[in-house]
């Protein structure tokens, strides 16, 4: 008479579903991959073309994103300081000024320059500004980006001039939008495979495990 256990449904169904949905994350994520490749495909002769209106709205579309457009600043209700780097290269602090468009609206975002110190104000109050349709920097996690119900990176001008006391951001480069899809997509095949390792040594511990008789 054979020794051998059968194995645990409830936790085999646990790890099986778990798995199958890793792989399909992984597998949705090497389609992102693609998609991503033909929106940076269309983008990437969009800064040389003529100007087109500022989207009000997220999402940006691929169509626009990179066109050159303008925007006209009421007034700079907040600031908002990150990593960046200007036209001539080097690197800094990018300041993006939140602006009104309005008495009502969502308003805009602008990247108006990079500068050395992140705790300086520019002096700068608003006004008409031209420059490059981008979008606001992506703080997302990962998991979260999952959730289709969260908004969608919204709208943002480079500004193609800065004002004195800044250097003038680099213009808009395919090469710097992340592509990590394919990143994620083995992240998530990794994961996969340690599931079903973890699984599989969880059960051999359990088969040389004397049987109880009871």
């Amino acid at each position: 008479m054979s020794d051998r256990r059968p194995l645990p449904l409830v936790p085999t169904i646990i790890v099986a579903l778990a798995v199958v949905a890793m792989i399909a994350l992984g597998m949705w994520q090497l389609e992102r991959r693609h998609e991503k490749e033909a929106m940076l495909a269309l983008a990437a002769a969009n800064p040389t073309k003529v100007a087109v209106a500022f989207p009000v709205l997220p999402p940006v579309p691929p169509e626009i994103l990179f066109r050159p457009s303008s925007v006209h600043c009421l007034r700079v209700v907040g600031w908002q300081t990150e990593a960046g780097r200007a036209a001539d290269g080097s690197t800094g602090y990018r300041h993006i000024a939140q602006c009104a468009t309005g008495a009502e609206g969502p308003g805009v975002l602008v990247a108006l320059g990079v500068g050395q110190r992140p705790d300086v104000k520019p002096q700068w109050n608003g006004g008409q500004i031209a420059g490059w349709i981008s979008e606001e920097p992506d703080h997302r996690s990962l998991l979260s980006r999952l959730d289709r119900r969260v908004s969608p990176l919204r709208p943002m001008l480079i500004a193609r001039a800065a004002p004195a006391g800044l250097k003038p951001v680099a213009p808009p480069n395919v090469a710097d939008v992340p592509n990590n899809h394919l990143a994620y997509a083995v992240q998530w095949f990794f994961f996969a495979a340690v599931a079903v390792a973890i699984y599989l040594l969880a059960l051999r511990r359990r088969a040389r495990q004397p049987a109880d008789p009871s």
